[in-house]
């Protein structure tokens, strides 16, 4: 296995997979934005999702938005690594073959993906590294939830109570990262890939 420098000419560990996961409104897609651009050697796998496209959303940069009949024709085909129904409302996927294709060119690679997901992987990858992204506290995730305002009430609570259920799993991961502010939790987790 090699390593290839990142862009402050430290190595990372190249050609295992790192799955970062952690409770609704934790931070993991600012945290994942932030790692985008302050890390570009670290790829980062991108989500077939069934739900609706948020404003400012870009298809195959932040998700790949699909159809529900995409989606069940990617399932049967088995092209998903994972897959689930979040919030109990939409889908969401991680497509396989660019998965395998990074691992296989030695580059390291990262999926942000929800606890059903984090479980799936787990069984078929072993090997992969699985990092847990904490709040603060239980009052700065309900803040955060709360602030960024793209969920009516109802949603809202039923991320809550998913919220809750997902902070409970924490010691099923690797390590942890609590997002104290995204520019220490991105160094972190890149620390954890170097190790």
């Amino acid at each position: 296995m090699s390593d290839a420098p990142d862009s402050t000419g430290s190595t990372l560990r190249s050609a295992r997979l790192t799955v970062l996961a952690g409770p609704t409104a934790v931070g993991k897609g600012t945290v994942t934005a932030y790692l985008r651009e302050h890390h570009p050697e670290v790829w980062i796998s991108v989500s077939a999702t069934t739900r609706a496209r948020r404003p400012g959303e870009v298809d195959g940069v932040h998700y790949h938005f699909v159809t529900d009949d995409e989606f069940d024709a990617m399932v049967a085909a088995d092209e998903l690594l994972e897959w689930a129904v979040v919030h109990k409302q939409a889908r969401y996927g991680t497509p396989r073959a660019p998965v395998l294709e990074v691992l296989a060119s030695d580059r390291p690679a990262l999926l942000e993906i929800d606890l059903q997901g984090a479980r799936q992987v787990r069984e078929r990858m072993p090997e992969a590294r699985f990092v847990f992204l904490s709040p603060p506290s239980w009052e700065e995730l309900v803040r955060r939830l709360v602030g960024r305002g793209t969920e009516n009430e109802a949603e809202r609570e039923r991320r809550l109570d998913t919220a809750r259920a997902e902070l409970a799993a924490e010691t099923e991961f690797d390590a942890t990262v609590v997002n104290h502010t995204i520019p220490a939790a991105v160094e972190e987790l890149v620390e954890l890939m170097r190790s």
